[in-house]
């Protein structure tokens, strides 16, 4: 048997993700933490079954775009626009103040400071997959939430793109000058992207959808292709596919059809997101935890400790309830998956050292993890265990 085959690999995983599943269950614990603990098993840091993980990895970032268009298929433009206005302070604000946090410890460990620097900007990030697959969408408090939360972690998703742009500069310092640049030209090409998709759906999506809404196979690849379309457009003017994702969801956001599309290419997403979870697992190397385990826990500590209450602070200043306040930030209260693109950018570019690379991957996956047993055993979730909690 070719263990090193594509099929072979979907076997073991979904197969193992299963079995653990089921434990989960059992035992009363989250998913998403079997698929990360099912992927540190069978990577090629433990049993080494599975060995390709950057394929997987990059296959899975697929889970990650259908998510952001499926968000972006329950909201509306309008909403959105009101949203960002008010999320824009809270944004700035709390992600200084965590990159300070996180450059604060990095440097009390004795980090250098560009590693300390690099850690922070690690820490400014909440993850867009924990976040959104924990939130109910049909409860209309938690709609309000939603919008906040999106609003939230798109600014943070623009705020990644230009660190991840200047790390890449750093590490070529002969683009070092088309950092800059780029920068610049990927947020004028916003609202290009924004307007040409309207358009498009305006004048092709729609009158297509409307001649053969009765073929509910081409609705599919219709959706599917135009998802992906506009993601690797926004990709091409130097966006994220994520954000191109979004902006795709909203743009027919308004069609009778968006819901038909959302509950069809929900199994999809989770698919891809399973792969997403183990990846995370599979690519963290176990054997060398000890190594940043103090700093990686004080740091995952304050991470979990003070996003909430940072959030719920700053909320709480724009107007918002107190126990709305809490709810968000609490579902914000992790390090994201932008933190683990930033550790393997900045350590395959040679900018900071293994250690603080191991030491954002380890904050990472605890807050992960820890996050993940909060949320799910404190608030209302799609996947909460007790059935008091349990909303989709």
């Amino acid at each position: 048997m070719d263990v090193s085959a594509v099929t072979f690999s979907f076997f073991l995983i979904f197969t193992g993700a299963a079995v653990l599943a089921s434990v989960a269950l059992y035992t009363r614990q989250p998913l998403i933490i079997a698929y990360i603990v099912l992927g540190a098993a069978m990577g090629p840091h433990g049993l080494s079954l599975v060995t390709d993980v950057q394929l997987l990895a990059d296959i899975a970032h697929v889970g990650i775009i259908f998510l952001l268009f499926l968000l972006g298929l329950d909201m509306q433009p309008q909403a959105l626009w009101q949203t960002l206005r008010k999320s824009t302070v809270v944004a700035l604000i709390s992600s200084a103040l965590f990159m300070l946090m996180g450059f604060g410890v990095a440097l009390a460990f004795g980090f250098s400071q560009f590693d300390a620097l690099v850690v922070g900007a690690a820490m400014m990030f909440s993850s867009t997959i924990i976040g959104i697959k924990l939130l109910p969408t049909t409860v209309l408090h938690h709609r309000h939430i939603g919008e906040l939360m999106i609003g939230l972690l798109l600014l943070q998703d623009l705020l990644a793109i230009i660190v991840l742009m200047m790390l890449l500069g750093a590490a070529n310092p002969d683009r070092g000058d088309m950092s800059g640049l780029s920068v610049l030209l990927s947020f004028l090409s916003l609202p290009l992207l924004l307007a040409g998709a309207f358009l498009a759906v305006r004048y092709i999506l729609l009158p297509l959808i409307s001649r053969f809404d009765r073929f509910h196979e081409y609705i599919f690849l219709l959706a599917i292709g135009w998802c992906l379309g506009v993601a690797e457009a926004a990709s091409a003017l130097g966006l994220s596919e994520e954000i191109g994702a979004f902006i795709a969801g909203i743009s027919i956001a308004t069609s009778p059809i968006s819901q038909y599309i959302a509950v069809n290419l929900k199994p999809l997403r989770d698919f891809f997101l399973v792969l997403f979870f183990f990846s995370v697992g599979a690519r963290f190397d176990v054997n060398l935890l000890g190594s940043v385990l103090v700093p990686a826990t004080v740091l995952a500590v304050l991470v979990l400790g003070l996003k909430p209450v940072i959030y719920r602070f700053l909320l709480k200043g724009v107007s918002e309830k107190r126990t709305l306040a809490w709810d968000l930030g609490f579902r914000l209260g992790q390090a994201s998956e932008f933190s683990l693109l930033i550790a393997y950018v900045a350590s395959a570019g040679a900018l900071i050292s293994h250690q603080a690379s191991l030491l954002i991957q380890a904050t990472t996956i605890l807050t992960f993890v820890v996050s993940s047993y909060i949320v799910v055993l404190n608030y209302p979730t799609p996947i909460a265990i007790s059935d008091h909690l349990r909303r989709d």
